[in-house]
C-alpha cells in the first residue's frame, strides 16, 4: 500500500476502504501521461462506493473533469455544502490577495497593528510578536480554541477578544497549535483593514473571477464572518479553487493570486503533534510516492487535493455527522494514493 507521506493520517493496513487497485510501489513515469487509466479509475470508484459517508468525488486533470460522482444520496455537485476547516485554505488565499494588493503589509506584520483595540489590557507582551504568518501556520503560541476549547470559545460574547486573550503555551513561531481562533483573527484583520466584510472580499476576490458562488456563512457576535470554518462551497467550486492553486494563481488568463503566495503557502513550516503531518499557510503538505501533494482538509472529510506534477485536482466531500472516526479520512487518502495517482501515472489507454 502506498502511503501519503507527511499527511495528517498515516494509511494503515485494515483502516477504511479496501485498496482500489494494485498497491505495489511503482516508479514515476519518465514521460508525461494524459488522462486517467480506465481500469484503475473503475476500481477507485468501486472502492469509493463502499464508503458510507462519502458524498462527492471529482477528479480533474489538465483542467478537464474526467471523473465526477455522487454517492449515498449526496446533493447536486453545484450545491454548496459546509466545507468545515477547508475554509482555512480559502482564508489563506484571501490573506495572500490582501498582501498582493497592499492591504496587509506581509506575513511579518504584527497582528496588533490592526487588532490592538481588541487586545487584553496589560496582556502578555508576547502578543505584540504574533504575526500574520504565525496565525496562518498555526504557530501563534496561544492556547488553542479548537478541540476541547471550541465550544467555550464560540459561546463567548466576542470571539476576537477571546482568541487574543488566550494564555500563551509556547512562544510565537514555536510548535504547531491548530486553532480556528487563529484564522478567525485573520478574518477580523481583513474586515478592519478594508472596511469590507470577509464575505464581500471572498466574493469579489475569488467568487467573481473564478465564477463560483460563495453564499453567506456564519458570523461572530460582532458580525465578522467566521474565519476558517463553516464556509459553504459546492464540490465544483472547490475544484475551481484547487485549480487556481494548481495553475499558479492564473485562471482563464487572469492572475488572481500571486505565484509567490502559493509557493509560500505550500512551504512546510510546522508539524502536527498528533500525526507528524506538515503544514504551510492553511495547507497540508506531503507526498504520494515521488509526487508532491498539497491539500485542504475540512472536518469529516471535506478535501481538496492538488498534485501539481501530475496536473491533478481532486475534490471529495463527505457527511460530517459522527465524523470523529478518522478512518474515513484515512480511506479518502487511500483513494488518492492507491487509486487516482496510479490512474494518472498510467494515463488513458
Amino acid at each position: 500500500m502506498r502511503a501519503i507521506a507527511g499527511a495528517t493520517l498515516v494509511l494503515l493496513m485494515g483502516c477504511g476502504a479496501p485498496a482500489p487497485g494494485n498497491s505495489a510501489p511503482r516508479d514515476a513515469p519518465t514521460a508525461p501521461t494524459q488522462g486517467l487509466d480506465p481500469g484503475a479509475m473503475q476500481r477507485t470508484v468501486a472502492a469509493a462506493t463502499r464508503l458510507p459517508r462519502l458524498r462527492a468525488l471529482l477528479v480533474l486533470r489538465d483542467g478537464r473533469t474526467l471523473a465526477e460522482h455522487r454517492f449515498n444520496g449526496g446533493p447536486p455537485l453545484d450545491q454548496p455544502v459546509n466545507v468545515k476547516s477547508a475554509s482555512k485554505s480559502v482564508m489563506s488565499a484571501l490573506v495572500g490577495i490582501a498582501i498582493d494588493r497592499g492591504v496587509l503589509s506581509g506575513v511579518d506584520q504584527p497582528i496588533l497593528a490592526v487588532l490592538r483595540r481588541d487586545a487584553p489590557p496589560n496582556g502578555d507582551p508576547r502578543l505584540a510578536r504574533v504575526t500574520v504568518g504565525n496565525l496562518l501556520s498555526m504557530q501563534a503560541g496561544l492556547e488553542r480554541t479548537s478541540g476541547a476549547y471550541y465550544g467555550r470559545w464560540v459561546s463567548s460574547p466576542n470571539w476576537v477578544r477571546a482568541a487574543l486573550a488566550r494564555p500563551f503555551v509556547d512562544a510565537p513561531g514555536g510548535a504547531m497549535l491548530y486553532s480556528t481562533g487563529n484564522t478567525h483573527l485573520l478574518s477580523a484583520m481583513l474586515t478592519r483593514a478594508t472596511g469590507r466584510s470577509t464575505l464581500q472580499l471572498a466574493r469579489a476576490w475569488l467568487g467573481e473571477p473564478l465564477g463560483i458562488a460563495i453564499p453567506a456563512w456564519p458570523t461572530d457576535p460582532q458580525g465578522i464572518y467566521f474565519g476558517g470554518n463553516d464556509m459553504r462551497l459546492s464540490p465544483r467550486a472547490l475544484a475551481r479553487f484547487g485549480e487556481l492553486y494548481r495553475l499558479g494563481g492564473v485562471v482563464d488568463g487572469k492572475r488572481i493570486l500571486s505565484a509567490d503566495w502559493i509557493a509560500q503557502s505550500w512551504t512546510p513550516r510546522a508539524t502536527s503533534p498528533w500525526s507528524g503531518g506538515r503544514y504551510g499557510y492553511g495547507w497540508f503538505v506531503g507526498t504520494v510516492g515521488a509526487h508532491p501533494l498539497r491539500y485542504a482538509w475540512g472536518y469529516g472529510g471535506q478535501m481538496v487535493y492538488v498534485l501539481p506534477d501530475l496536473r491533478l485536482t481532486v475534490v471529495m466531500t463527505s457527511a460530517s455527522e459522527g465524523a470523529r472516526d478518522e478512518g474515513h479520512v484515512d480511506a479518502l487518502h487511500r483513494l488518492v494514493a492507491d487509486g487516482i495517482v496510479p490512474a494518472a501515472e498510467r494515463g488513458a489507454i
